[in-house]
This record gives C-alpha cells, sequence and structure tokens, in this order.
C-alpha cells in the first residue's frame, strides 16, 4: 500500500526561482491531502505531475506564505469541471479568512467547498484505517500541526503452522488472518492467535508547518515514520528564528532525535539559503543521527511501512 510525499514548495514566505512557498501532498492509495496552498501550488502541481484531484485541504499557519495559492487552485478546479466537494480543515476562527479567499475577486466555485475549524488535539479526518489529527504549534498566527496516523496492520500469517493445524488452503486463511476461528478438517477449533502474529504498526508522517521547537511536536512525532519541520534558518540565526516563531535546523534536529523519528525532512528554507541551505541540514545532523534532507520542490519519497526488529 503506497504512502508517497511529493514536496510542491518547500521555500519560506519569499519565494525564490528555485523553492516555491510551502506547499505538501501526500497520496495514499488514492487518497491525495494537500497540506498548505502558497502561492504557485496549481502550477507546481502541474509541473511534478501529481494532479488536481486532491480530496482535503489543511491548512497549518493563516500566513500568506501557505494560502495565497487556494483562489487559483480553487478556480482552477473550477474551469477543470470539477463537482466533488472539497474540504479545508484550518485552525479555529479561520473560517471568515478562508471563505473570503476562496470567493477572491467575486469567484463562487460550481461545488462545494466545505471550511472546517478544528482545534488542535482534535482529528480532522477520520478515515477507514488512517486518520489525520492535528497538534498545537507556536506561530505568530493561528497555526498548528498535522498528523497522518495509520491503524495497525495485521501481524503475519503463519502459513505453514495453519496446514499444520489442519486448516485448509482457501478462504478459512484470510478469515483467520482477519481474526475469526475457523474449523479445521478434522473439527477442532483453530483461533487466530495459534497462526497470526502480533499486529504491525502502520506509518506516520507528521507536517510542523511553521513553528519554534515546541514540545507537543516531541509527542506528535514519537516513533514517527517521517518529520516534516519547518527549518527557517541555519542555527547562526537563532535570534532571528526566535524573532519570527521559526525554527533553525538544529532546533529541528533535536526535535526528531527527542520523537525518536525515523526520517527528518527541512522545509520552509529562508531566500537567504538559496544558493546553499546546506548549512541548515549541516547544523540538523549535528543533532540528528537519523536520515535528514532538505528536498527540493518536487522531490518525492514513498515511506515504507515500519517493521519490528528481526522481520524480513
Amino acid at each position: 500500500m503506497s504512502l508517497r510525499v511529493t514536496f510542491l514548495g518547500t521555500g519560506g514566505a519569499v519565494p525564490t526561482t528555485e523553492r516555491a512557498p510551502s506547499a505538501l501532498l501526500i497520496n495514499r492509495e488514492g487518497d491525495r491531502l494537500l497540506f498548505d496552498c502558497g502561492e504557485g501550488t496549481q502550477r507546481q502541481m502541474m509541473r511534478f505531475g501529481t494532479g488536481f484531484g486532491i480530496d482535503h485541504l489543511f491548512i497549518s499557519p493563516l500566513h500568506g506564505d501557505h494560502v495565497l495559492g487556494i483562489p487559483g487552485l480553487v478556480q482552477t478546479l473550477d474551469f477543470n469541471g470539477r463537482t466533488e466537494p472539497l474540504t479545508i480543515h484550518c485552525p479555529p476562527n479561520s473560517r471568515g479568512d478562508l471563505h473570503d479567499l476562496v470567493h477572491a475577486v467575486g469567484h463562487d466555485p460550481g461545488f462545494r467547498v466545505a471550511i472546517e475549524p478544528v482545534a488542535p488535539g482534535e482529528v480532522a479526518l477520520d478515515a477507514d484505517d488512517y486518520r489525520v489529527e492535528t497538534f498545537e504549534t507556536v506561530h505568530r498566527t493561528r497555526s498548528q500541526g498535522y498528523v497522518l496516523a495509520e491503524e495497525d496492520r495485521p501481524g503475519r500469517f503463519d502459513r505453514p503452522k495453519a496446514e499444520a493445524l489442519g486448516v485448509p488452503v482457501g478462504p478459512k486463511f484470510g478469515r483467520l488472518h482477519a481474526g475469526e476461528a475457523v474449523e479445521a478438517t478434522d473439527g477442532t477449533v483453530v483461533e487466530p492467535e495459534q497462526v497470526v502474529g502480533p499486529p504491525r504498526p502502520g506509518r506516520t508522517v507528521v507536517y510542523t508547518g511553521d513553528t519554534r521547537p515546541h514540545e507537543r511536536t516531541v509527542e506528535a512525532a514519537r516513533d514517527a515514520d517521517l518529520l516534516i519541520h519547518d527549518a527557517t534558518f541555519a542555527n547562526e540565526l537563532a535570534d532571528r528564528a526566535r524573532e519570527t516563531a521559526h525554527s533553525t535546523g538544529g532546533e529541528a534536529g533535536e526535535i526528531a532525535a527527542r520523537a525518536g523519528a525515523t526520517r527528518l525532512a527541512l522545509v520552509h528554507i529562508s531566500s537567504r539559503y538559496a544558493g546553499d541551505p546546506s548549512s541548515i541540514r549541516g547544523d540538523a545532523r549535528e543533532a540528528f543521527d537519523g536520515e535528514c534532507f532538505i528536498p527540493d520542490d518536487g522531490h518525492r519519497i514513498e515511506v515504507p511501512f515500519p517493521e519490528r526488529e528481526g522481520e524480513v
């Protein structure tokens, strides 16, 4: 089951020729979830081949570099004949501002746009086998981060053991794996726990949006497979990071290390690093020894399932 992350916009408040403002698309087995929609996001979606078929849009901070792409995207969806509703999830007390953006220049889309404020600590989207939750962040405006967390998967099915217990090959294998007891050929009952291992964890992706380092992020990103964290500045500009309520590469690395994250993506890179952002990554690597990278716009990664120690 695929879980693909495409970094559509990895720059800070001021776009550069190489980095657009914030936008991130997650495709989970066909469910397309867009996180933030900075200026030009619709063009980035065309440029990098993600398509426009998004189901939900999640806004982190209510700042221009995270939302100014909404009017253009909504109008393009309308021009393309969209009929399915679009839900925009946002911080509390943001509905009026986002409504004005959706209807900018008097454009009323021909499809329903639902704007759903959700408070930190609540579930924004509850799907069949995953959910998107919110968590508190610290910025100069209404803001929050998001956690995409999958449900645990069933444990591994031990086919040789099931056959040794007399379970006939066929549908009963699937019923056992789904947690249902079945009858063997000799009439004995075989319970799922006899042939199915312990549950295996699903995947977790965490997106902070703009934020200072915060204890809530550590909690939200505990054992995350991928943490996407604000890293606007290198450590040498720590004072500037505090003034603007952003994070440095080193601070993002410390959060990832404390959370026990597997991978760390550093985003919202200030335009002052347009030539070479490697110092931000270097600062993060001093604090975090997991996989750490600064994605370019268009960078696409697959998030694999975490496996228990000793599993193949």
